[in-house]
Formats: structure tokens, C-alpha cells, sequence
């Protein structure tokens, strides 16, 4: 090949690389990649901080149980609560004053019923209806409720607390409950087959009541079995249904342990097996709860051909119509009735919740035996809240007397029932007549005027 060839050749390969580089260049669109990007971020709740409030309570006076308030049970609530534990007498004179001088420093009130009974007829505590409303899934039972309206349409204070008197069951004497019955529902039909089948079986009489000198005895006659058979306390006491009553525990008698009538706390006695089954107060049925919780059952009082009637010791929380802070006093009632802080207060103070809880597994077992059952027969629908008596002074005594001697002689000495109400009715009258204590719930309202035995 001559060099004139060569370079002939050389040039139209120059020619066409550059032809070829002055051609339109063609790329393809690049390919779309959807990139998603997650990043969690963390809104913290607005503070809120409900300010200065003060918490006059008649509850939780002890110095123990008010530093219990202060360093667990407020622990979280966001304000700086003042808690003041008062005596009723003292309580009252406050707020009567801050009210009459239309001034006032107390934001929430804790007291018990009766306390509230007297002031909200004296228009001293606030219309907490809308509050009530706001709290509706807290599983406060409507027996609470009502008892709070305090015989209005209105509602005077926020149910926080409570106890009562329940009945302890060794299991022993499970294979004798009668066919049918539901130990958490019984009647006083059911509790006299019951107490009947194992006297007849064992030979021996294994119910036990506090029938001793310091026994509470007569809180079973005035917040149990008279309200049970007719529906009230004082206004039904000669009546023929509170004599059928009485009939009921005559009859019942021979199936309580004899030694009864020594007996104060029942705890022991069922630690000891001398009884099976017993009814008292919760405090004074714990320490066999605590002590074997699986040997025992805690359950319901039974029902009367009135309802279920149960005497519960509550205590709530009002706002006084002189409050200076009421989106704080609404919080911190609210705060109170939590689930959690029910419990809280159950484990630090030894009061029950008054709302629908969950035991968690740091309340012992004992302790939430008697929970349960206390929560149970609150939220029956036959219950039948027979409250504390109220407004009899210095003749609470006198009161509770006239119950015990009307079990003396009806029930140990076999005295004609309705002879022994007929006499022991007047001696009731002249109580309420010389206190001017007005009714109290299950009887109706008396329009602030002595409570009348009918």
C-alpha cells in the first residue's frame, strides 16, 4: 500500500469519527426512584400546669396517711396541691364562713357523704353534673350516683372512695351451697339454706357474726337486714316488712356459732375455722385474707326482697361554690378517680376504689379478694346503698342501741317481734326528735325535718 493510500485512508476514518461526533447525541430519560424517607418525631404533650389549689379534706386526717397524699398520690398530678387534713368541726366553720363572705381559698373538699349531706342544702357546694358527664367511663356504679345527687337533680360531689362490710367464705363449705345458687349473688334465702345444710351435715353451726361488745353487729341490722327486707331504716323500723326481717334472723339463729355474742373481729375465728362464714367490715376481715388468701372467698352480702342493701362508708370530692381555681380543682377530681391512682390510693391508704380497676399484680392477693368483692356488690343491680346514720350527734349510741336491744329480745330472749318494734319505735322517735336528724338514704327525704318511724 503506497503512503498515498494510507493517508487517504487515514482521513475518511478522521471524517467519520467526526461526522460522527457531530451527530445528535440520544440518551434515555433516567429512571424514576421513589425514595421514602421515615422519621419518627416526637410531639411531647403541651405542659399543662393546673396552678395553686387547696384540698381541705376531713379524709386522710392521720399524719401517716396525709404524707402518703402528698408523696405518692399527688406525685403526679400537674399543680401544686396544698393538702389540709381538718376535723369535721373545723371543716364545716370554714367553709360556712369563706361561703358567707363570698371569699374564698378552698378549691376541692374531701369529706364523707354525711359531711356533703349538710352542705348542699345550705348551697355550699357546687352543681357537678357537667363533671359527672366528663367522667362517665370511670365505672362509678349509679348507686354512688344517686346517693351524690343527695335527693335533687343535681349532682354535689364526685364519688373517690369507699368501704364496707362483706362476707369471708372458707372454701370448706363450698359442697354445701344449696343447688342453684350463686355465691355471688346470694339471697337470705340462699345464705339460710347454706348456713342450714352444713349444720346439718357437720353438727355444727358455722356462721359467724360480731355479735361482742366492740362487734358491729348493729351495722348489719341498720344497713343490711332491715333495709334488705323493707327498704328503709328509720321510716320502715315497725314495719311489717322490717318484722319479716327479724323473723329471717330468728329463724337463722340456730345456724350461727353460739359464740358469737363473744365474738368482735371475725378474722380470727375463720383463721381458727370456728366459723366458715362470717360477715364484718372489710378492715376487720383482712388479716385472714392476707394470711391465706386461696383458703377464702370474699363475696357479696345477699339480697332481700328489697335489694341488695349494703351499708358503704363513702367518701367524695366536692368543689365549693367560693372555689378560685376551678380548672384545677375539675382536674385534680378527675386525677383522683383514675384507675391507677384508685388503686394507688387502695395500696397507700387502705380505702377501695370507687371506680372499675384492674388489681395489678403488686396488690396482694388479700387485698384484692376483698377488691373485688367490694366492687362486685357496689356494682349489682340490685344494690341498695344504706348509708352511715347522719345528723344524731352525741346519740349515735343511743341510735345504735336501739338496734341492739331490739336483737336481744327478739333473737336470744324469743320475744314477740312486733311487740319489741311497737316499744322500741318510740324510744327511736324520741332520738330523731331530739337531734332533728332528717332521713337518710334508703329512707326518703324528709325536707330537712326529723326523720318520722312509721
Amino acid at each position: 500500500m503506497n503512503k498515498l493510500l494510507v493517508k487517504v485512508l487515514v482521513l475518511m476514518v478522521s471524517i467519520s469519527l467526526f461526522a460522527a461526533a457531530c451527530q445528535p447525541q440520544v440518551t434515555q430519560p433516567p429512571k424514576e426512584v421513589q425514595v421514602i424517607v421515615t422519621q419518627i418525631v416526637e410531639v411531647a404533650p403541651p405542659v399543662v400546669d393546673y396552678g395553686d389549689i387547696v384540698w381541705l379534706s376531713t379524709q386522710l386526717r392521720p399524719v401517716q396517711e396525709a404524707e402518703k397524699v402528698r408523696g405518692v398520690i399527688l406525685d403526679k398530678f400537674p399543680g401544686n396541691v396544698e393538702f389540709i387534713p381538718e376535723d369535721e368541726g373545723p371543716f364545716h366553720d370554714r367553709i360556712t364562713a369563706e361561703v358567707q363572705a363570698n371569699q374564698g381559698t378552698v378549691d376541692v373538699l374531701g369529706a364523707l357523704h354525711g359531711n356533703f349531706s349538710t352542705m348542699g342544702p345550705k348551697d355550699q357546694l357546687q352543681d357537678l353534673t357537667a363533671l359527672r358527664s366528663s367522667l362517665a367511663d370511670r365505672g362509678i356504679p349509679d348507686a354512688f350516683w344517686d346517693v351524690a345527687q343527695l335527693n335533687t337533680d343535681k349532682t354535689y360531689y364526685v364519688p373517690w372512695m369507699q368501704a364496707t362490710y362483706i362476707l369471708a367464705i372458707n372454701k370448706k363449705a363450698l359442697e354445701y351451697l344449696p343447688a342453684g345458687a350463686d355465691v355471688n349473688a346470694l339471697t337470705y334465702d340462699d345464705l339460710m339454706a347454706w348456713a342450714k345444710n352444713i349444720k346439718d351435715t357437720t353438727g355444727d353451726a358455722k356462721f359467724g357474726f360480731p355479735a361482742g361488745e366492740s362487734g358491729l353487729l348493729h351495722r348489719f341490722f341498720q344497713g343490711f337486714l332491715v333495709p334488705s327486707f323493707s327498704g328503709g331504716v328509720v321510716t320502715t323500723f315497725a314495719s311489717d316488712d322490717a318484722a319479716q326481717g327479724w323473723q329471717w334472723l330468728k329463724d337463722f339463729w340456730p345456724y350461727v356459732n353460739p359464740q358469737s355474742t363473744t365474738y368482735n373481729f371475725m378474722q380470727e375465728q375463720l383463721l381458727n375455722e370456728e366459723v366458715w362464714i362470717a360477715w364484718d367490715h372489710t378492715a376487720r376481715l383482712k388479716d385472714a385474707f392476707e394470711a391465706l388468701p386461696d383458703d377464702f372467698l370474699a363475696v357479696p352480702v345477699p339480697a332481700g326482697p328489697k335489694g341488695r342493701a349494703f351499708m358503704p362508708v363513702i367518701a367524695g370530692l366536692a368543689i365549693p361554690v367560693t372555689s378560685t381555681n376551678q380548672a384545677g380543682a375539675e382536674a385534680l377530681i378527675a386525677y383522683l378517680t383514675e384507675p391507677q391512682i384508685q388503686v394507688t390510693t387502695l395500696r397507700e391508704v387502705g380505702f377501695f376504689p370507687i371506680v372499675a380497676v384492674d388489681y395489678p399484680g403488686y396488690v396482694s392477693p388479700g387485698i384484692k379478694l376483698e377488691g373485688e368483692a367490694v366492687t362486685l356488690q357496689a356494682g349489682a343491680p340490685d344494690a341498695l346503698p344504706a348509708l352511715l346514720p347522719q345528723g344524731l350527734a352525741d346519740k349515735g349510741g343511743d341510735f345504735n342501741k336501739v338496734f341492739r336491744d331490739t336483737f336481744t329480745s327478739i333473737v336470744l330472749n324469743g320475744e314477740d317481734i312486733n311487740t319489741v318494734l311497737d316499744e322500741q319505735k318510740v324510744i327511736l322517735q324520741s332520738i330523731m326528735d331530739a337531734t332533728g336528724a332528717p332521713c337518710w338514704s334508703p329512707d326518703p327525704d324528709s325536707v330537712g325535718k326529723a326523720c318520722q318511724v312509721k
